[in-house]
């Protein structure tokens, strides 16, 4: 398989395609979920409600942050969690664009 020419694509193209990514593992969907059920969040309190290493919990937080899903800001020892409100109108606006308008179908 070739290389990915990432420089043939828009920034809104990669920042979507970064976001569909950091939603692509069921850990990361859980972590999300129980962050938005959280006025804020503490990644122990993760660790404790999901059946995943501290590591691993690390991990999948980091990859949330930087596909911007997520916001964290340290206190003291430990990183407090909340969801980053900015990038889901971005993402909902993208489904809506994609979403069929015509219910007629092309294929069979």
């Amino acid at each position: 398989m070739g290389i990915t020419k990432t420089e043939t694509y828009t920034d809104q193209t990669l920042a979507l395609a970064s976001i569909f990514k950091a939603l692509g593992h069921p850990a990361r969907i859980a972590i999300l979920q129980y962050i938005s059920a959280q006025s804020a969040c503490i990644c122990g309190d993760i660790v404790a409600e999901l059946p995943l290493s501290q590591a691993s919990i690390s991990r999948h937080l980091q990859e949330l942050k930087t596909a911007g899903l997520i916001k964290g800001e340290i206190s003291g020892t430990s990183v407090c969690y909340c969801i980053n409100g900015t990038q889901f109108p971005f993402l909902d606006a993208f489904i809506k664009q994609i979403q069929v308008s015509n219910t007629t179908t092309c294929c069979p």
